[in-house]
């Protein structure tokens, strides 16, 4: 498994192609804009891409997807919740594609592209839909859980203890080697979050 990590659009939002090394069948999560830049890490990678997945539905994770999936074709999934916000044209979520998404996702669903496995974790408080993908010894967790922090529950739909709740039951008891791909910021593992994220300590 490969992955690249690039910083999009104006609010520097991680965007991440992933990508089965033997097939080059991949994914994208969060294209959040520069949609140029990911085109171009895409084409040095030789990837094909199939599908692109979103951690949530706010706009500086979603403002690339129109044009890269018209690039790519690739199939858009996101959480029926946060579809529906950005169908209502709720502030800060979208923009998407005409007609919303093209899988809606849920708890346990699966994507599944050549010999990796992307398992859809519900982790709503940031978002009402707000969606982590566990990937072999990584989970990508947008906006949900940040190195050292969490993510902001002040718009709509967020909700403080809703998010604490998600990240205890969804992410901490994932095996502590795992992997944090957060939204924004630099990467850690949920060892070190368990150890030393001032907002999960009891």
């Amino acid at each position: 498994m490969e992955i690249k990590r690039l910083i999009t659009g104006v609010y520097g939002s991680n965007c991440y192609i992933v990508m089965d090394e033997t097939t080059k069948e991949a994914v994208v999560l969060d294209p959040g804009g520069d949609v140029d830049d990911i085109t171009r890490a895409i084409d040095i990678m030789g990837a094909k891409v199939t599908y692109i997945l979103l951690t949530h539905g706010h706009l500086d994770h979603t403002t690339g997807v129109a044009q890269l999936k018209a690039i790519t074709n690739a199939t858009v999934c996101i959480s029926k919740a946060d579809d529906d916000l950005i169908t209502k044209g709720e502030y800060l979520f979208g923009p998407l594609i005409e007609g919303g998404a093209d899988k809606l996702l849920k708890q346990w669903d699966v994507i599944k592209i050549s010999n990796l496995e992307f398992t859809c974790l519900d982790t709503p408080g940031h978002t009402p839909g707000g969606m982590c993908f566990k990937v072999e010894n990584c989970v990508f967790t947008g906006d949900t859980l940040f190195a050292g922090s969490i993510g902001r529950t002040d718009f709509a739909g967020g909700d403080f203890n809703t998010i604490i709740m998600s990240i205890k039951l969804k992410l901490l008891c994932l095996p502590e080697s795992t992997i944090v791909y957060p939204g924004h910021g630099p990467s850690s593992t949920i060892n070190n979050e368990k150890l030393s994220n001032p907002f999960l300590q009891d």
